[in-house]
């Protein structure tokens, strides 16, 4: 089992950052690969980025390729999501995502991949 907590969302204005935080218990944080989505109101969840057990592979969708990075700290058992330049399309709530497969290169950016879900954290921005 993993259980994920997003934090660090809120409204912003286009142009500026967020830093996006998931913080996981449960199972080994470095034993799996995770995500982030986002899912905004009337739309599907859409991927956003992704990133392997050992930090070596990432892989963004090209609408936020850029302008965002993630990262996780193995050590503190947390995933991040650094948003920069924003724009009014990138409101939308924003999920972490645990992928248990056991590659140490893997990440997927089809939302099927992943096996536990964080609760989602809103993220607002205005023009």
């Amino acid at each position: 089992q993993v259980q994920l907590v997003e934090s660090g969302g809120g409204w912003v204005q286009a142009g500026g950052s967020l830093r996006l935080s998931c913080a996981a218990s449960g199972r080994t944080f470095s034993s799996y690969a995770l995500g982030w989505f986002r899912q905004a109101p009337g739309k599907e969840r859409e991927f956003v980025a992704s990133i392997s057990r050992n930090s070596l592979r990432t892989n963004y969708a090209d609408s936020v390729k850029g302008r965002f990075a993630v990262s996780r700290d193995n050590a503190k058992d947390t995933l991040y999501l650094q948003m920069n330049s924003l724009k009014p399309e990138d409101t939308a709530v924003y999920y972490c995502a645990a992928d248990v497969r056991p590659d140490l290169y893997v990440t997927s950016s089809s939302r099927f991949a992943y096996d536990y879900w964080g609760q989602g954290t809103q993220v607002t921005v205005s023009s």
